[in-house]
């Protein structure tokens, strides 16, 4: 329920009854470019990031906003979606149909891999970019110029404006509430809007190099440097690009939870790497780096993440035990094995599963053992799981032609098989899309 009061139930009720009113009420809003300030109030609540916050950052500020404006929201993100280019900013994989996490993370290691398998000398820079109250910082009137340069109506972007300028809102704490404030400054998380919003607003930030790759979901972004014969200025001109980027966009980079992570096969060269500065402070290095749930390490080892997996399931083991001994009907257990341990267990699976080692599988193996030992009942095992989740998503892919890894997927002449990637490593063999493409010509 939002600051209105209305809930989401008295809609659903009386749908029949307040539809044309809405409806009214909406389309004069979009006319005159003017969104109700009863509509724009929130009421700001903190939700922890992580488990014992000690820093005002370590909370996420979420938007309770009017559920009328919710749907009003609905209505016109889906039109402006409908309006977009189809190749509106490929790399970016958050709120876009037929786009996840998976894709992501798969998009990341392939460029990775492929360029450790082109030459021995090569190597591979990661740096993960945390920004500072992203969402927050948004200026409706930049905004609104490259909604603009996307081809939006005038009008759309004047109401889009209003929509982010003199928001009403108080912050709420339990049952305590602040005084209100009035802000035009920024997209509020929890709006249906805002996420999108900040992906337009972000499109034009791609990398300058064809060296250098920018991977982004939402406002976790990923500047990816392919490098050569030691040659690191590409990449070090990329990141002051972003810098730069930044300053004009009002976006400020928290240098301190920006990571940097260098993938280098190469066993027998000693290297010495050029350390990355970001206004003046110096990015720390890391050997494992938790991007969008899967922890990506130096040497491409799956093992961390495994193991990370395996004591979660684990603990979620005790739950079922627990509704075991209420002597639940087994469907129910295999119900919440589905929801709370396979879904920890097969999480990415696509992108991590293929690599992992046959100790790592055999692990999270018997944590599904168990599972079956508990519920009584037979439970599909990891390998199955992941070999069709490699189809599935293969399938999705090769049927949308503004995916940025459709590319990988090309026919032979006979138009029934897919032409194999060439690898000459093991780890590049063995990654999503090779692995993908035998799925899929094995099941043709």
């Amino acid at each position: 329920m939002g600051p209105d009061g209305i809930c989401g139930r008295v809609l659903k009720a009386c749908a029949d009854q307040l539809a044309p009113v809405f409806t009214d009420i909406f389309n004069l809003s979009l006319t005159l470019g003017i969104v109700p300030s009863s509509f724009k109030r929130s009421t700001i609540v903190p939700v922890p990031k992580k488990p014992r916050p000690s820093d005002l950052n370590d909370y996420r500020p979420v938007a309770l906003t009017s559920v009328v404006m919710k749907c009003f929201e609905k209505l016109v993100r889906d039109f402006i979606t409908s309006s977009l280019p189809a190749s509106t900013d490929p790399l970016q994989f958050a709120y876009r149909h037929n786009r996840s996490t998976d894709d992501a993370i798969a998009h990341l290691l392939h460029t990775t891999l492929t360029h450790l398998d082109e030459g021995r000398g090569n190597y591979v820079k990661m740096l993960f970019v945390d920004y500072s109250s992203a969402f927050n910082t948004i200026i409706p009137s930049l905004l609104t110029t490259k909604l603009g340069d996307l081809g939006l109506h005038t009008s759309l972007c004047d109401w889009i404006s209003n929509f982010l300028t003199d928001r009403p809102q108080s912050v709420r704490v339990g049952n305590c509430a602040s005084s209100t404030l009035t802000l035009s400054t920024g997209a509020p998380q929890g709006c249906v809007l805002s996420p999108l919003l900040y992906s337009l607003y972000t499109y034009d930030c791609t990398a300058t190099s064809s060296s250098n790759t920018i991977v982004k979901f939402a406002d976790d972004t990923v500047v990816v440097g392919l490098i050569s014969d030691n040659d690191e200025r590409a990449y070090l001109e990329e990141i002051k690009h972003l810098e730069n980027w930044c300053q004009e966009n009002n976006l400020l980079l928290n240098v301190s939870k920006t990571k940097e992570l260098i993938v280098d096969c190469s066993k027998k060269q000693e290297r010495h790497y050029q350390p990355v500065r970001i206004s003046g402070t110096t990015v720390e290095r890391v050997d494992s780096f938790r991007y969008l749930g899967v922890h990506i390490s130096q040497d491409l080892s799956w093992s961390r993440h495994t193991s990370s997996l395996a004591k979660k399931a684990r603990q979620r083991l005790y739950h079922l035990r627990r509704l075991r001994d209420f002597r639940l009907p087994s469907k129910v257990l295999r119900n919440f094995y589905t929801c709370t341990i396979e879904s920890i267990l097969t999480g990415n699976i696509t992108v991590w599963f293929g690599n992992s080692t046959k100790q790592d599988r055999q692990a999270l193996q018997r944590v599904v053992r168990s599972a079956e030992r508990i519920t009584h009942s037979e439970l599909p095992d990891l390998q199955t799981t992941y070999y069709k989740r490699c189809q599935t998503k293969a399938r999705k892919i090769v049927k949308d032609p503004t995916h940025p890894n459709n590319r990988l997927f090309s026919l032979l002449r006979s138009g029934r098989r897919f032409r194999s990637l060439k690898a000459k490593t093991e780890r590049l063999k063995r990654s999503f899309f090779p692995q993908a493409i035998r799925a899929l010509n094995q099941g043709n």
